[in-house]
């Protein structure tokens, strides 16, 4: 680990140059170059300006090869997702999202889904109505999994809500194999999102009838992937 070397990919991930940074800083660039070159070590005080200027904890910034996040996190992208209508189902249970992507891969099944469309998209978002009581007391978490379903499809059976939704604008990050590490590595993808709307001048869009969020996990080369999603305003 080096904390030079952990300074410079984070300055150069946010885009700015060791002029910019040095301003930032209230050095001079000559002690930026310094620092990254590990020539001289940043005093305690100036360290915790740079994780509070690159939204880092201090123990990563210090004890960590952040540079090997790279590896992990694509770059965030603004897309257009196209409207579409789901079939989806929540759970409150201590393990919701095992329990109701179970539930709804046996629906898929059931309804006809997968001999109609065999790579139907599933995703799946936090349910957020949860009592503090359920919460502390019980362990409860809940999840919403839905499926995407192909146009005109009709399902053999009931069991889930049909939902619809319209043309939205995403900012979009792929993780690689994010449940290596899913409480590291699956909040930290949504932090790079936030921090990427902020420096970018982006606002998040809140509004009840879209999907503020949401993750698809899937499968390419034999390495896990989840692409997790934003709703912004454009």
């Amino acid at each position: 680990m080096s904390l030079g070397k952990n300074i410079q990919f984070l300055r150069k991930q946010k885009k700015i140059t060791q002029e910019q940074f040095a301003e930032m800083m209230g050095v001079s660039r000559q002690a930026v170059s310094r620092w990254e070159s590990d020539e001289i070590v940043p005093e305690l005080t100036k360290i915790t300006q740079m994780g509070d200027i690159f939204a880092c904890k201090l123990d990563a910034l210090i004890k960590e090869d952040l540079s090997s996040q790279a590896e992990i996190y694509s770059d965030v992208v603004i897309k257009l997702v196209k409207g579409f209508t789901m079939a989806r189902y929540v759970m409150i249970t201590p393990n919701p999202e095992d329990d109701v992507n179970h539930y709804m891969k046996e629906w898929a099944h059931k309804s006809g889904l997968l001999t109609v469309q065999p790579d139907a998209k599933l995703i799946g978002w936090d349910f957020p109505f949860v009592t503090p009581e359920q919460q502390s007391r019980f362990r409860l978490r809940g999840y919403v999994a839905a499926y995407v379903l192909p146009e005109h499809f009709q399902p053999d059976c009931c069991g889930v809500e049909i939902a619809e939704q319209g043309d939205e604008h995403y900012a979009i990050i792929t993780i690689n194999d994010p449940f290596a590490a899913p409480f590291e590595r699956i909040p930290s993808g949504y932090q790079r999102i936030l921090h990427y709307l902020k420096d970018n001048g982006y606002k998040q869009k809140m509004v009840e009838e879209v999907l503020s969020c949401f993750e698809h996990v899937y499968q390419a080369d034999g390495i896990t992937l989840m692409d997790v999603y934003i709703n912004v305003l454009k």
